[in-house]
């Protein structure tokens, strides 16, 4: 395809008009497509197992898909401009390859893969917290296939890390302990979940090409085969605890806390991974973002301003977290039976 709207053939509208998520209904999925719906610009359809028991947003077309039969992923894909995937780690390791080899088949020019995490750039964070050569290889294939790619890179997901126990941001709040890397004061990148929704609506909300040479303004064509920048906020534990207390209306005396040294945390972690638990994958993960000296802040690199994304509250932001606790405990409980 020509980069200039000039030069497309007749009828071609320069708008990303119909867009597919795999996991529609997830924790991001469901975030995302309820934004793009928002915006009235797009046809969302989520493409669904027959057997899926998610509960999918008001609005959304759904397109039923058998993953072990391409014809039907293909059938589902076909006239789609902007393929989102969107799949919990417990996905078979395969489908994210199967999706994106029927979604070349079916003529999807950009995909948006399943990561949205650290700073693709930090190739070291990658391999250390083990995401980042799988997520290389899923971009790698998206262009082998012919097809471009856009992916986010948020840091940590803020309210959902809150809320999903100790081995991520340290807090437990049934126990109301809260286990703190080092001495707390290591800042990160996060974005809540609302705020990816918003940005993925923003970039596909934006024209697919400029219309001309002289055309300077900020088209989708501009992210092609790179990360999206987005935060929320740029906090450490401690900044997190506070407004905790904050919002919970606690005070230290109420709170059991503990010190853990991040390093030693993280290689703990890695341990229990290679003979096979798991449960130390989180925590590797978390406490190897929260290295001292080699920080997860993307604050120079992102796109808030360029796209228009609101500055966040982080006690509102605190309290929608507090909230998840008691969704994401019966996920965990639901997956287990």
């Amino acid at each position: 395809m020509s980069k200039y709207a000039k030069d497309q053939p007749v009828g071609f509208k320069n708008a990303i008009e119909k867009v597919a998520i795999v996991g529609a209904g997830g924790t991001i999925g469901s975030h995302i497509a309820n934004a793009l719906l928002k915006t009235g610009k797009h046809t969302v359809t989520a493409i669904s197992r027959k057997d899926s028991g998610n509960k999918l947003p008001e609005g959304i077309i759904v397109a039923h898909v058998n993953y072990d039969d391409e014809a039907t992923i293909v059938a589902a894909l076909k006239g789609q401009q902007f393929l989102i995937i969107t799949m919990a780690p417990t996905a078979p390791r395969d489908t994210h390859s199967k999706i994106v080899q029927a979604a070349a088949k079916a003529g999807v020019p950009y995909i948006m893969p399943n990561a949205y995490g650290p700073d693709i750039d930090n190739v070291k964070l990658g391999q250390d917290t083990l995401l980042g050569p799988v997520a290389k290889a899923n971009r790698d294939e998206i262009e082998r296939l012919g097809m471009q790619w856009i992916t986010v890179c948020c840091g940590f997901w803020y309210d959902y890390s809150l809320a999903g126990g100790e081995a991520r941001f340290g807090f437990d709040f049934d126990k109301r302990s809260l286990t703190i890397y080092d001495d707390g004061n290591t800042k990160i990148s996060t974005s809540t979940l609302a705020q990816v929704g918003r940005a993925v609506a923003k970039v596909l909300s934006l024209k697919e090409l400029p219309q001309d040479e002289n055309d300077n303004s900020l088209t989708l064509s501009t992210f092609l085969n790179k990360g999206v920048y987005i935060k929320s906020f740029v906090v450490s534990q401690n900044d997190m605890f506070e407004s905790v207390k904050r919002v919970t209306g606690t005070t230290d005396a109420e709170w059991t806390l503990t010190h853990e040294d991040t390093k030693k945390r993280y290689e703990d972690g890695m341990a229990q991974v290679k003979v096979g638990n798991m449960a130390g994958f989180g925590k590797l993960l978390y406490a190897r973002s929260f290295y001292p000296d080699e920080s997860s802040d993307l604050s120079e690199k992102v796109h808030n301003d360029l796209l228009g994304l609101p500055d966040e509250n982080l006690d509102q932001a605190t309290k929608a977290g507090v909230e998840l606790v008691k969704e994401l405990q019966l996920r965990v409980e639901r997956m287990a039976s």
